[in-house]
C-alpha cells in the first residue's frame, strides 16, 4: 500500500486500543455496557476517519490516495476489532494448535484499494476443523462490522479447502490471487498462500488467462457491448475498472507482480504505454469515488442524473459549444478507448508469451505464417512484416485495413500497437494523396462489413486523424436521453444500417428501403451522407448547416464528382426533413406534401433520403426505431414520390373529395341507395381528403352498425405489431373538450398517443381515431388492457372519473426522475403557412405524463377545435403538433388571439414542473397506503 500522510489524523490506533483498555476495567468485556461504548467509540473512530479521507479527496481529486487511506481505515479498526475478541471477549490463556485465526482481505480489498461504499471482502483463515472459540470470534468481527454499517462478504475456510475451491471457482481463484495478510496469525497465512502460488497458479497461467478473458467478453456483452454508451458502467462496463483489474490479474499470474514499472521492464509495455495506463487508472478512480460520495451508495453507474455534478466536481467548464458534462464524458469515453488499446497490446504480448511458451514442432494447420501481398498472415490475422513497414509508407495503415475486409481477416493486435505509436504519419501530406483517399472510400462503402472494418480504424485512431472533422466527434456524446451513442458510434453504427438494408439482412423491418436500394444511382453519395450528417455537432450552430460546409470540402478529397458532392451537402443540410414532415406534420393535407417535394425536387434524392433517414433513426438506440415511424415515412415518401414522377399534389379539394365519395360507393355492396347517400352526406369536404380507402371503409360498417343498435357508445381497435401501433375508433356524441378528455382517459391508462385524427359530422357526432402505444413503443393490446382503457373512455365521458386530477395527484405523490436533470426550454410555434385550411401549433416541452392531456385542455379552454394531433417524443423531449381551427371553422389569424394561445401553450408546459405542495386527494391517497 502507498505511503499515506499523517495517518494518524485518519486513525490513531494506539489511541483507540487505550480507550477500549479503559471501557474494558469500566465494564466487564461480557457486559452488555462494554459493547455499546466500545461500538460508540469505534463508529465515531470511523465517521471521524471517513470526514477526514472526504475532505482530502475532494481537494486533491486523487481517487488513488483516497481508496488506499480508505483501506488504511477499515484496516485498522477490524485490527481493533479483532484485538477486542481475542484479548477482552473470548481470551485464551493456554491456547490449542487449532484455536488460531487468520484475517485475511481478499478481492479489491486485498488489492488494498477500497472506494467509499465498497464491500470489504474477508477471508477467516483457521487452520484444520473450526472451533467454537473461533466461531465466537468470527461472530464477534463481523457482528461489530455489520453494526458500524460496513458492506462484509466473508468466507471461513482452512488451509486445505482454499487451495481445493481456487482450483475449481475462477472468482475465488481470482479473490486468493489478491489476498493480503491483514491481523492475526501470519504463518497460516503465508502456509496457504505458498501452496496456493505452488498449487494454484504454477503451470495454469494459459487456463486463467482463457476463463479471464471469457469472463471479459461475456461481461461486456452483459453490459452493451460497447464503451460509447452514454450511461456507461464505470467497474464492469467496456473500457471501465474490471478491463485494468484484469489486466492486473493475469499479470500477476504469469509475471508475479501488478507492478506496472516492472511490467515495462519485461517489455509488457513502453514507457508511454505505462503513463497512459496510469492516467487511466488514476482517472477512473477518481470518477469512481466522486461517484460513491455522490450517491452515498457503491453506485457503479455514470447515469444522467450525476453526470453534471461529476463535471463541476472534476472543473470541468463550458466552452462555446460544448457543455462542460459533455467534455467530462467525452474524456472519459477517451480514457475507456485507452484502456481497449492497452488490453489489446497486453493480449499480443501474452500470445507471443505463449507461443515461446509451446513451440509445436508440427504446424497447426491453418493457423501457420503466410505472406499476403506484403503482409504477414498469422492464426487469421494480419500483420506488418516488418516493425518499420509503417514509417517507411504511411499508406500501409490504411492499406492493412483495407486488406483486411477483402480477405476477411483480423488485424494483429501488434500492428495495432505500431499504428498506435506512429499516427503522427497520418497527416496532411496522406490525406491529400488519391490513393489513400480512394482506399478509405472503397473500406466505408464495401460490400463487406463496412462497420466493422471503420469501427477498427477508429479504435486504432486511424479514422479521426485521416478525417480530421470526424476526429473531433469521437467520443463526443450529447447530454440527453434520446442518443444512447456517442456521435462517431452512432455514425459508425448508421454505415453498418446502410450496409445491412444493401445486403438484405432488413428486408423484413425495412420493405421500402431495401426496395429502394438497388434504384440508388450513386452508393458513393449515400455512404458519404451517412459519414457527415452528424460530424459538425458539437460546434455551437446548426450541425446540418455546418455539415453541408464540411461535405463541401471532403468528398472532392475522397474523389467524389462537383454533382455527387452538391448532392452529400444537399442530404447532410436536409437530413432531419423527412422524419420531421413525417413525424410532425400531417400527410393527408397536401400543403405538407406540397412543402417536402419543394425540398426534395427529384425522385433520387427521396431515395437517398429516405434511406438516410431510416438509418439515422435506427441507430440511435436499440429502442428507438419502431414500426409506426416506419409507416409513416412510407406513407410521405410514396405521395412524394407520385408527387415527383407527374402526380397531382394540389388537384382541387373539392374534386379529391368526389373521387374519394365516388370510391365508397362502388365499396358500399349490401347497402341501399339512400343509406348510401345518407351517409356521405354525413361528413365535411375534410373527412373525405383526411382518410384512406380502407379507412373510410372501416367507418361506414362502425356507424352503421351503431347506428342500428342505438348505441350511445362506440369505441374499436386493432393492432398491427408490425406497424408496432394499436388503431382506436371512438364514435359517439360530439361536445365541448370530448378530444381532450379522452386523451385523459388514455393516459392516466398508461396509453402513449403517437397520432390522432378527429372528424365531426354534420349531425352532431364524432368520430375519433388515435394510434397508441405501451411505454415501450409496442402495441397496446396485453393482458387485457383494452378492456380497462374502453372502460376508462367511457367513464370518463360519463363523468364519473376525471383524468385531469388524477394526473395531478400521481404527478405529485411520484418519486423525482433521475431525468429531472434535464433542462427542455418550453416553446410554441404558430405556423399559418404550413396548410391552406389549418393553422399548425407546433408545442415543445419536458415530455411526462399527462402533457398532451394537458395541452388539449388548454385548446379546447381557448375554443380551438383540433383537426388532427401528431406526437413524438424524443428522449425527455416531446415534440407536439396540433392542426386547429377557431370555433368558426377557420384559421386563426388575428395577432392578439395568436399571442394569446402561445401564452397560455406556454403556461401549461411550464406550470407542472413548479413543484408545488401535495394536494388533499394525493395525501389522502398517500395516507391510505393502498
Amino acid at each position: 500500500m502507498e505511503k499515506i500522510p499523517n495517518r494518524k489524523e485518519i486513525i490513531d490506533r494506539r489511541a483507540l486500543v487505550l480507550a477500549i483498555a479503559e471501557i474494558a476495567e469500566r465494564h466487564s468485556p461480557s457486559s452488555f455496557e462494554f459493547r455499546r461504548d466500545t461500538l460508540k467509540l469505534l463508529k465515531k473512530s470511523l465517521d471521524d476517519g471517513n470526514k477526514v479521507i472526504e475532505k482530502r479527496f475532494l481537494q486533491s481529486n486523487k481517487g488513488r490516495a483516497m481508496m488506499y487511506a480508505q483501506c488504511f481505515l477499515v484496516d485498522q479498526l477490524i485490527r481493533s476489532i479483532f484485538d477486542i475478541a481475542t484479548q477482552h471477549v473470548y481470551p485464551l490463556s493456554n491456547p490449542t494448535p487449532e484455536e488460531k485465526l487468520s484475517l485475511v482481505a481478499v478481492g479489491g480489498y486485498g488489492r488494498g484499494e477500497l472506494a467509499p461504499y465498497s464491500d470489504v471482502d474477508l477471508l477467516f483463515l483457521f487452520p484444520y476443523k473450526q472451533t467454537s472459540w473461533c466461531e465466537q470470534v468470527i461472530e464477534f468481527v463481523l457482528y461489530m462490522l455489520w453494526d458500524l454499517g460496513l458492506k462484509v462478504g466473508h468466507s471461513t475456510r482452512n488451509v486445505n479447502e482454499c487451495i481445493r475451491l481456487a482450483k475449481k471457482d475462477t472468482t475465488i481463484q481470482t479473490a486468493m490471487l489478491e489476498a493480503r495478510y491483514l491481523w492475526g496469525d501470519q504463518e497460516m497465512f503465508k502456509e496457504m498462500y505458498r501452496k496456493y502460488m505452488k498449487e494454484v497458479v504454477a503451470g495454469h497461467s494459459r487456463e486463467f488467462i482463457d476463463a479471464k478473458l471469457q469472463e471479459r467478453k461475456e461481461r461486456h456483452e452483459r453490459f452493451g457491448n460497447s464503451r460509447y454508451v452514454v450511461e456507461p458502467n464505470i467497474k464492469e462496463g467496456k473500457g471501465g475498472l474490471r478491463d485494468l483489474q484484469t489486466l492486473f490479474w493475469i499479470a500477476k499470474f504469469l509475471h508475479g507482480t501488478t507492478d506496472i514499472s516492472k511490467l515495462v521492464e519485461l517489455g509488457v509495455f513502453t514507457e508511454k504505454e505505462r503513463r497512459k495506463f496510469t492516467k487511466a487508472s488514476n482517472f477512473l478512480r477518481s470518477v469512481r469515488c466522486h461517484l460513491h460520495y455522490l450517491t452515498h451508495r457503491p453506485e457503479e453507474r455514470i447515469t444522467f442524473d450525476v453526470q453534471p455534478e461529476l463535471a463541476k466536481r472534476l472543473q470541468y467548464k463550458d466552452h462555446a459549444g460544448t457543455k462542460g458534462v459533455e467534455r467530462f464524458m467525452k474524456h472519459y469515453f477517451l480514457v475507456a478507448k485507452d484502456v481497449g488499446d492497452l488490453t489489446r497490446i497486453f493480449c499480443a504480448n501474452l500470445e507471443a508469451e505463449q507461443q515461446k511458451m509451446s513451440r509445436l514442432p508440427i504446424p497447426r494447420l491453418g493457423l501457420g505464417k503466410r505472406k499476403l501481398k506484403g503482409y504477414v498472415v498469422e492464426s487469421g490475422r494480419i500483420n506488418v512484416s516488418d516493425d518499420d513497414d509503417f514509417k517507411k509508407d504511411p499508406i500501409k495503415m490504411l492499406e492493412l485495413f483495407h486488406l483486411a475486409q477483402e480477405k476477411g481477416l483480423d488485424v494483429h493486435p501488434n500492428a495495432l500497437r505500431l499504428i498506435r505509436q506512429d499516427l503522427r504519419l497520418v497527416n496532411r501530406s496522406l490525406r491529400s494523396d488519391p490513393r489513400a483517399n480512394q482506399l478509405f472510400l472503397e473500406m466505408m462503402t464495401s460490400r463487406k462489413d463496412p462497420e466493422t472494418t471503420l469501427r477498427r480504424l477508429n479504435e486504432a485512431g486511424v479514422f479521426g486523424r485521416f478525417i480530421p472533422d470526424f476526429g473531433r466527434v469521437v467520443a463526443q456524446m450529447q447530454h440527453d436521453m434520446y442518443h444512447v451513442y456517442t456521435v462517431d458510434e452512432h455514425t459508425i453504427r448508421a454505415i453498418g444500417i446502410v450496409s445491412q438494408i444493401e445486403a438484405g439482412a432488413l428486408a423484413e423491418d425495412h420493405p421500402l428501403s431495401h426496395k429502394i436500394m438497388p434504384k440508388i444511382i450513386s452508393r458513393n453519395v449515400l455512404y458519404c451522407a451517412v459519414l457527415i450528417h452528424d460530424i459538425a455537432k458539437g460546434r455551437g450552430g446548426d450541425h446540418s448547416i455546418l455539415g453541408a460546409e464540411v461535405a463541401e470540402k471532403l468528398c472532392p478529397r475522397l474523389g467524389l464528382s462537383p454533382s455527387e458532392t452538391e448532392t452529400v451537402a444537399w442530404l447532410v443540410r436536409y437530413h432531419l426533413a423527412f422524419s420531421g414532415f413525417a413525424f410532425k406534420r400531417d400527410i393527408s393535407d397536401p400543403k405538407t406534401v406540397e412543402d417536402f417535394v419543394e425540398i426534395v425536387q427529384s425522385p433520387e434524392r427521396l431515395r437517398l433520403l429516405l434511406v438516410l433517414t431510416v438509418a439515422d433513426i435506427r441507430a440511435v438506440g436499440p429502442n428507438v426505431w419502431n414500426g409506426w415511424k416506419g409507416q409513416l415515412l412510407r406513407e410521405l415518401y410514396y405521395v412524394a414520390e407520385n408527387a415527383l414522377t407527374g402526380g397531382h399534389v394540389s388537384e382541387g379539394r373539392s374534386a379529391r373529395a368526389k373521387h374519394c365519395q365516388d370510391e365508397l360507393r362502388d365499396q358500399l355492396k349490401g347497402w341501399t341507395n339512400d343509406e348510401v347517400e345518407s351517409h356521405i352526406g354525413r361528413f365535411y369536404q375534410s373527412y373525405w381528403i383526411a382518410t384512406s380507402k380502407e379507412d373510410r371503409m372501416v367507418h361506414a360498417e362502425l356507424m352503421r352498425t351503431a347506428d342500428k343498435e342505438g348505441s350511445l357508445f362506440t369505441i374499436e381497435a386493432k393492432s398491427d405489431p408490425f406497424r408496432a401501433i394499436t388503431e382506436v375508433i371512438v364514435y359517439t356524441a360530439d361536445h365541448p373538450g370530448l378530444f381532450s378528455r379522452i386523451t385523459g382517459a388514455m393516459s392516466v391508462s398508461g396509453a402513449n398517443i403517437v397520432d390522432a385524427k378527429i372528424h365531426t359530422t354534420t349531425d352532431g357526432m364524432a368520430l375519433d381515431t388515435f394510434y397508441i402505444q405501451d411505454s415501450e413503443g409496442k402495441v397496446y393490446d396485453q393482458r387485457g388492457r383494452m378492456m380497462k382503457l374502453r372502460q376508462a373512455i367511457e367513464d370518463t365521458l360519463q363523468g364519473v372519473r376525471k383524468p385531469h386530477l388524477e394526473i395531478v395527484d400521481r404527478r405529485e405523490s411520484s418519486l423525482p426522475s433521475r431525468t429531472e436533470v434535464f433542462t427542455v426550454q418550453p416553446s410554441v410555434i404558430l405556423d399559418n403557412k404550413a396548410s391552406n385550411t389549418h393553422t399548425v401549433i407546433e408545442v415543445r416541452g419536458r415530455d411526462r405524463p399527462g402533457l398532451l392531456a394537458k395541452l388539449t385542455r388548454t385548446l379546447f379552454t381557448l375554443s380551438l377545435s383540433i383537426s388532427s394531433a401528431h406526437i413524438a417524443t424524443y428522449g425527455e423531449r416531446a415534440v407536439d403538433v396540433f392542426y386547429v381551427k377557431d370555433s368558426f371553422g377557420l384559421k386563426i389569424t388575428n395577432k392578439v388571439k395568436l399571442a394569446n394561445i402561445e401564452k397560455k401553450l406556454l403556461l401549461a408546459l411550464t406550470e407542472d414542473m413548479i413543484p408545488k405542495r401535495k394536494s388533499a386527494r394525493a395525501k389522502k391517497a398517500a395516507s391510505s397506503g393502498s
